[in-house]
């Protein structure tokens, strides 16, 4: 059987999300999480592609910035839902309510931005997915909100809840938070930069 590839330096994890921990455990052993400390709605891009560029690598900045950081592999990421507007966060209830009402019977675009910082190199990358949600009732859409914790996802919703989600297309783990084809290909460049560093 062959051997699984993972990272083996210590990677600090500027998010606290728990899927892209775990997303990113699947790929490296070494983890600390410390979500950077930003105010995002201030944040501007001409573009999604652009914005959560921008936002990942504020958030890789200001947590590579800390001195308890300094020689550590940094990862930040930010992810949203794009369907003639930008979807973040729901606020509350109401705002998941009409987010999901929106997005109901369409499809829409996810896009994740990643900023991976490390021996003084960033490396900033973005990956697009497609997300078709099904036709459901005010009833379902309402039942969804209740039983499922919408207000930490963009879009107010997670596709591997396998609840409102009909068919995708691209990068699943890019839909869930963390691109982490993308991702390996890219900690492997760092990976093989320090061997030749060591070399």
């Amino acid at each position: 059987m062959a051997r699984t590839w993972k990272f083996c330096e210590r990677i600090v994890l500027a998010s606290a999300s728990p899927r892209r921990l775990q997303l990113l455990s699947d790929i490296a052993d070494d983890i600390v999480v410390a979500p950077a400390d930003i105010d995002e709605s201030a944040v501007r891009a001409p573009s999604p592609r652009a914005l959560v560029r921008k936002l990942s690598l504020l958030k890789a900045s200001a947590v590579a910035g800390r001195a308890e950081n300094e020689g550590s592999v940094v990862i930040g990421a930010d992810t949203v839902v794009y369907l003639d507007k930008l979807y973040g966060k729901p606020r509350d209830r109401a705002d998941a309510l009409k987010m999901l009402g929106e997005l109901n019977g369409r499809t829409h675009a996810v896009y994740t931005g990643v900023t991976v910082i490390a021996r003084g190199e960033v490396r900033t990358f973005s990956v697009r997915s497609e997300v078709t949600f099904r036709d459901m009732s005010e009833e379902e859409i309402a039942d969804y909100v209740d039983t499922h914790h919408p207000y930490d996802k963009a879009g107010g919703y997670a596709i591997q809840e396998g609840v409102v989600v009909r068919a995708y297309k691209g990068s699943l783990t890019n839909i869930i938070g963390l691109p982490t084809e993308k991702l390996v290909k890219v900690l492997k460049e760092v990976q093989s930069g320090a061997d030749r560093i060591v070399g």
